[in-house]
């Protein structure tokens, strides 16, 4: 019997050698993308806001660490760099060369460690005043089938005619009525400005406010077409990213959904039975956990519900930060990344963990993208940024989430 047994115990012994060879997940596309590469893409998202802004034009403080935020992306594998761009009015810096040469090069050097890396630019629901001091280029005149002219954006032209969301962000600053020809002239010249400097990808904000004279959303459909059609010709991979908000579950024209994939804050609710505690929960206020609609994509395959990104929101503090308001969009107080960098460093990584397996197994179709900049507001009003780097002396005020962030996603 036992000269029989060696064949079986060889065999045994080169099959628990033998282990599958684990697929490297894609994250290659050309003029559209897969569900699959998608996918791959929201599983290492990050929101890193204004990577890619000159120091000068810095709208949420100063970025002090630029050598050091690029060293923290290519070592935790990011694949996907959110909110790298943005403006909240104050456009007139996009007449300076500079703004977006900066940005392309910041660019060029994310793309020099990982080429398959999409930097995305953010296009918000607000305009200002400023917005006259930029010329309308004649490619945007000839792209909306109107004579070409020599003159400036013209703000009065963008905003409501009835007063809806006129000042809504202060004197002079108002959400912008897609219904309107100087508005969708004005937020498709950002969008390729943004894509003639890199960018692959496009968070679009708060749909919802800006199609208030929008409502089968037929001037959206027309927009994100457009800009897909110019992203075709002078895109990277022939393709541009888009998302936005999608509080109600997401946006349709037609029977087509209108953006790549959804996006929305986390919603975290207030848990009393502990000070300063938080967890996440299905239908809390707006949340999009298990909501997500599903159709036929930008680019032609079908789901059941489209995947999403959540993000730990900022807005600013509450006139009583320190104290619950169970039915408030604040969490005991504070917007979610404040809250959130006013716990220790263990505390930060042990809840990032609860969170990022409670949506794995809660919704396979939401990803958390994590926060590695994002500008957070503490008890007396101060504003400065938030950095998942680790502590060191090329970024002091490194809170160290990027060691938990890597682990989570190898």
């Amino acid at each position: 019997m036992r000269t029989h047994l060696f064949p079986l115990v060889f065999i045994a012994l080169l099959s628990a050698c033998v282990r599958p060879v684990q697929k490297e997940p894609s994250f290659e596309f050309q003029d559209g993308i897969s569900e699959e590469v998608l996918r791959n893409y929201l599983s290492r998202a990050v929101t890193h806001a204004e990577l890619c802004t000159p120091p000068e034009y810095l709208m949420d403080g100063a970025n002090f660490c630029l050598e050091d935020d690029l060293r923290m992306l290519r070592e935790t594998g990011a694949k996907l760099i959110g909110r790298a761009i943005f403006r909240w009015g104050d456009e007139a810096v996009l007449n300076n060369p500079e703004f977006l040469s900066y940005a392309e090069e910041v660019i060029d050097r994310v793309h020099a460690s990982d080429p398959d890396v999409i930097v995305q630019a953010a296009i918000f629901e607000a305009v200002s005043t400023e917005v006259e001091t930029i010329p309308v280029p004649g490619y945007v005149f000839s792209a909306f089938g109107q004579p070409v002219e020599e003159r400036n954006y013209r703000y009065g032209e963008m905003i409501n005619p009835k007063g809806k969301y006129v000042n809504l962000w202060g004197e002079g600053r108002s959400v912008p009525d897609l219904s309107r020809m100087e508005s969708m002239m004005w937020i498709y010249y950002l969008a390729t400005r943004y894509i003639d400097a890199g960018f692959e990808a496009i968070h679009w904000g708060q749909v919802a406010l800006m199609a208030m004279n929008d409502p089968d959303l037929y001037h959206w459909h027309r927009l994100l077409e457009m800009t897909r059609d110019y992203a075709r010709a002078h895109a990277r991979r022939g393709y541009v990213l888009s998302d936005a908000h999608a509080p109600f579950g997401g946006f349709k024209h037609q029977d087509r959904l209108l953006f790549d994939f959804h996006s929305f804050p986390m919603r975290i609710k207030e848990d009393t039975s502990l000070n300063m505690k938080g967890i996440l929960e299905i239908d809390h206020l707006d949340a999009l956990y298990g909501k997500s609609w599903g159709g036929i994509t930008p680019s032609g395959w079908e789901c059941e519900h489209l995947p999403y990104l959540v993000e730990f929101d900022n807005f600013g503090i509450n006139s009583e930060p320190g104290n619950p308001v169970a039915t408030s969009h604040f969490i005991w107080g504070y917007d979610e990344i404040s809250w959130f960098s006013l716990m220790s460093s263990t505390e930060q990584a042990s809840w990032l963990t609860y969170a990022y397996h409670w949506l794995s197994q809660t919704d396979p179709d939401g990803f958390l993208q994590m926060p590695t900049c994002r500008v957070v507001v503490d008890g007396v009003q101060d504003r400065y940024k938030y950095k998942a780097n680790k502590n060191s002396e090329a970024c002091p005020r490194g809170s160290g989430l990027e060691r938990k962030i890597k682990m989570l996603w190898e």
